[in-house]
């Protein structure tokens, strides 16, 4: 499946029509609710403003959800407000998009518009999309959803569709049949949903209220049912992203007691992944959720703000909108040449990626601390700001100069990757090795002695299982591997067999499952989310609950589908949740394993520093 990617033409056209004089605030944090709440998109009514159909927040309420009616608005204060008290989002119908925010001419036969809907219903859509809020697509709702990912729509499909439709607006009362929809897709959600359990797709009847149909479906996006004149009818997202959206009502047929049981499906299926993302957003808020390694240090360019959305898959935005509260933050250097000169450079190399890390949290005291301990995390979290752990990936930044380790702990590095792809003068690799030193070097073995006594947590990602072998020796704190998986599912030599796996955590050491679609399915082009849980089941199962977390490695390579940047981390989280895990679990695997961990690495080195100068 491609990358589920928004219209960011769209939005600029949106966001030149609106003031962006907004004020921030936060929503208090709800406890776990039984019925989930919805937001339904109002319609425009030049009477009554924003209003609604009952037949939506009936359906809703029969589902076992709390409807809420989100009101139009410009202020994009407001629906920041909306997203943060909303577990799931309607997109009802309703008039006409305006032709213009697609960027098209006005057909003959376009109908009545509603420009300051199309505003608001694009901007909450993409609010909710950023915080991973499951969203349900009805008629104008599935056409929204299309063009805000890029993909097209008939403005009329009588006029404009090369083929002779069929009626698809009848005057008929609105929960009436019209006509039947081919279910397309045979693993689709809706299919599941709609086939009455028995594979029998043939008889799915709906009705028809609309002269507009989604035309190109966007990428990231699969059909999943069409009418008989080959119109769309309905598509979704999943895996990529909780996305569903239908071409007909299912609310009025429920209304009208027309195929109400399976229709009312749709809905019960919207309640159901609400209910999942509230419990996991109500777990984020409430423990430390820390991410164990991301590359973003090496895209600070001059002019680079962490602010303000960016390219980079970890921003304070995306960390914002995935409720993550730490990220440990690599200052990676690639294997180079290892005379004099290339080391020296390495070492500058990664002190001037440390003092970008120093900058950006500088540029936003306010939001954004350095964390240099566990303790310092929780604060962070408690004062209501995000924390950056600078560490280093790569011990070819120290070189032969065991004295840099001292120096790279006094910049606040929390823990060193001792190589990365080939050999260094420490050890040996995982890939591109010579097995130069048949796992750890001499120095390599008073590298990790030292860092043991400067409490730094020695990283063995990337090192070559000689080399773990020689580390589980010879370390008298335990170790973690901070972006790793699992050999047995995906046979990777940079993922660990079960026997280290074993050993790690034997000692009181904690393996962090990398996002890298490479590493967690051989055929990684089918890598999803479910791949990610299916490494940290293994592992559970393999050593317990106490031992493994998640390392995403997003900007360093991983583009996972389901979980593409940071804020998409809750993702994994509620797939955790589906498969079962209780919040005490959670706690654990989402930060606080690596926590006691690194805690543990630094209480040792403060007892073994006096007596081993």
């Amino acid at each position: 499946m491609h990358e589920l990617t928004l219209n960011k033409q769209l939005y600029e056209r949106i966001k030149e029509e609106i003031s962006h004089e907004f004020i921030n605030s936060n929503m208090p944090i709800r406890g776990e609710l039984i019925a989930p709440r919805i937001g339904i998109t109002a319609n425009s009514n030049e009477k009554l403003g924003s209003c609604i159909s009952r037949a939506y927040s009936d359906a809703v309420v029969m589902a076992g959800g709390v409807p809420l009616l989100c009101p139009i608005t410009d202020d994009e204060s407001v629906i920041d407000e909306y997203i943060e008290s909303i577990d799931g989002l309607i997109l009802s119908g309703g008039d006409d998009v305006l032709p213009y925010y697609v960027g098209e001419d006005a057909a003959k036969n376009v109908g009545t518009v509603a420009p300051e809907r199309d505003r608001y219903e694009f901007l909450i859509l993409r609010k909710a999309v950023a915080h991973n809020i499951p969203v349900m697509g009805i008629c104008r709702g599935h056409q929204v959803i299309a063009l805000a990912f890029g993909g097209t729509i008939y403005q009329d499909i009588y006029s404009e569709s090369k083929d002779q439709p069929i009626n698809h607006n009848p005057p008929f009362d609105r929960s009436h049949k019209v006509h039947a929809v081919k279910l397309t897709h045979e693993k689709s959600i809706l299919k599941e949903l709609l086939s009455n359990g028995d594979g029998d797709c043939r008889n799915v009847w709906v009705n028809s209220v609309h002269h507009q149909s989604v035309k190109d479906i966007p990428k990231g996006f699969i059909e999943t049912a069409v009418s008989s004149d080959g119109l769309n009818e309905a598509m979704e997202a999943y895996p990529e992203k909780s996305i569903f959206s239908v071409q007909w009502h299912p609310e009025q047929m429920i209304r009208g007691n027309v195929d109400k049981e399976r229709q009312l499906k749709l809905f019960e299926y919207l309640i159901d992944e609400a209910r999942l993302y509230h419990r996991a957003r109500a777990i984020h808020k409430s423990v430390l959720v820390v991410d164990s390694h991301v590359d973003t240090p090496m895209h600070f360019k001059e002019g680079f703000r962490f602010d303000i959305p960016s390219d980079t898959l970890v921003d304070l935005p995306k960390m914002k909108d995935g409720y993550v509260d730490a990220v440990l933050m690599a200052a990676y250097i690639p294997q180079g040449k290892r005379d004099k000169i290339s080391l020296e450079q390495a070492t500058k190399q990664a002190i001037s990626l440390l003092e970008g890390i120093r900058r950006i949290v500088g540029e936003n005291a306010e939001k954004l601390v350095i964390a240099t301990s566990p303790e310092a995390v929780a604060f962070a979290k408690e004062q209501g700001k995000k924390a950056i752990m600078p560490v280093i990936e790569n011990g070819y930044a120290i070189g032969r100069d065991l004295s840099l380790l001292r120096t790279f702990k006094e910049m606040g590095v929390g823990y060193i990757t001792l190589c990365h792809n080939g050999d260094n003068d420490i050890c040996d690799s995982a890939s591109k090795s010579n097995n130069e030193h048949n796992g750890l070097s001499e120095f390599g073995k008073d590298v990790v002695r030292e860092m043991n006594r400067l409490g730094i947590a020695i990283d063995v990602s990337h090192a070559g299982d000689k080399t773990i072998q020689d580390v589980l020796k010879i370390s008298k704190a335990p170790i973690i591997a901070s972006h790793s998986s699992v050999r047995a599912i995906c046979n990777h030599p940079r993922n660990l067999p079960d026997e280290l796996i074993c050993e790690i955590a034997s000692k009181g050491g904690v393996i962090q499952v990398c996002l890298y679609s490479g590493f967690l399915n051989e055929e990684s082009k089918k890598a999803t989310i479910k791949d990610a849980a299916d490494h940290i089941d293994h592992i559970v199962k393999l050593v317990g609950v106490d031992h493994v977390g998640i390392g995403s490695d997003f900007d360093g390579g991983s583009s996972l589908c389901g979980c593409r940047c940071e804020a998409d981390l809750i993702r994994i989280t509620i797939e955790l949740i589906r498969r079962g895990y209780s919040k005490i679990d959670l706690r654990r695997i989402l930060g606080l394993n690596l926590m006691n961990v690194i805690g543990n690495i630094q209480q040792i080195g403060s007892f073994l520093m006096p007596f081993d100068n």
